[in-house]
């Protein structure tokens, strides 16, 4: 199994900036993408953005052009950069490990909450 550890949340005003950190351990071999996930108050958990083997990047549309994933190998972390923040990014940001038919590979941890104030 992947296990991984999210970091980085906290209070921004909205307009401003944060970086998450997703470090992996375990079977990280079986990793076709890495991906984060938000779930807001109330509602569902979300797809955020994902970073295939091959660099290939998708992200949803709410946060194109605002928010960058990136990995570094030599630390087995995966980031998540999110620039010009909104009230609505408010949520609890959560990273995983697809396979290759995009099934969630770790247990789910605790995330990490991010709070955009108006």
């Amino acid at each position: 199994q992947v296990q991984l550890e999210e970091s980085g949340g906290g209070l921004v005003q909205a307009g401003g900036s944060l970086r998450l950190s997703c470090v992996t351990s375990g079977r990280t071999n079986d990793v076709f993408a890495m991906a984060w996930f938000r779930q807001a108050p109330g509602k569902e958990r979300e797809f955020v953005a994902t970073l295939k083997s091959d660099g290939t990047t998708i992200y949803t549309d709410s946060v194109k052009g605002r928010f960058t994933i990136s990995r570094d190998n030599t630390k087995n972390t995966v980031l998540l950069q999110m620039n010009s923040l909104k009230p609505e990014d408010t949520a609890v940001y959560y990273c995983n490990g697809l396979d290759t038919t995009l099934n969630a590979l770790g247990a789910w941890g605790q995330g990490t909450l991010v709070t955009v104030s108006s």
